[in-house]
């Protein structure tokens, strides 16, 4: 499984600094996806548990924090697909990726869509963490695991859908033990070879992508999803 925001072995400062990083990055996810770019940065602060001035330390803008909190959850979802290409099993490949995305919420950003101003560096990682989750579904296809008229981007937009959900502790343990349940209903759906041809066209890249043209107006059923 991909790692979720956990310290790694520092100490002293060093460990308190990255304590600190990983409640901000935490915090601002759940703030932002909940409340939109727009949320104030000292809401990021108090869910932290942090005062202004380390939160400032670290990010010296709220756009600054956005754009690493998006940079960050593309660098998750590329390692998941990696650790999934690296499965023996095609299928326990691309079922991983998909668990490990959701349980990582990577795609609960998708709430701040056209609101959040991207970088080369975020679209380069973009680039790369496409390319791996389609390399994950043409294998699991190639092994006639996983239903031919799946593409990568339907599995993107289930991973969205998933990664909406209350913030700790709002997100109680039945509600886990229920979303784990429909996750599995929703990963049998991929497997091949299918009841039935899947309705409508498969989804666009280029809607996809220009969700995130800054200054687009928001998705509002995005922007109303509690906890992202």
């Amino acid at each position: 499984m991909a790692p979720a925001l956990s310290p790694q072995s520092a100490y002293g400062r060093q460990a308190e600094a990255r304590r600190n990083d990983l409640a901000v990055l935490e915090a601002a996810r759940d703030v932002f996806t909940a409340q939109g770019a727009g949320a104030p940065v000292s809401a990021v602060a108090a869910r932290a548990g942090v005062g202004m001035g380390t939160l400032y330390r670290r990010y010296g803008s709220k756009a600054e924090l956005l754009r690493r909190l998006c940079l960050l959850a593309m660098e998750q979802a590329l390692q998941a697909a990696e650790t999934g290409l690296r499965a023996a099993d095609p299928w326990a490949g691309v079922a991983g990726y998909i668990t490990d995305c959701i349980e990582l919420r990577s795609g609960a950003l998708a709430a701040l869509a056209g609101q959040v101003e991207t970088t080369g560096p975020m679209r380069r990682m973009a680039r790369r963490s496409q390319e791996s989750a389609r390399a994950l579904v043409a294998r699991a296809q190639a092994s006639g695991q996983l239903r031919p008229d799946v593409t990568a981007l339907d599995i993107a937009w289930l991973i969205e859908q998933f990664s909406r959900r209350a913030p700790a502790p709002l997100d109680s343990g039945e509600e886990r033990r229920v979303r784990a349940r429909l996750v599995a209903i929703a990963l049998d759906g991929l497997r091949a070879p299918g009841p039935e041809r899947l309705p409508g066209r498969a989804p666009s890249r280029a809607r996809y992508e220009e969700r995130w043209s800054f200054g687009a107006p928001p998705d509002p059923g995005a922007a109303r999803a509690p906890g992202g």
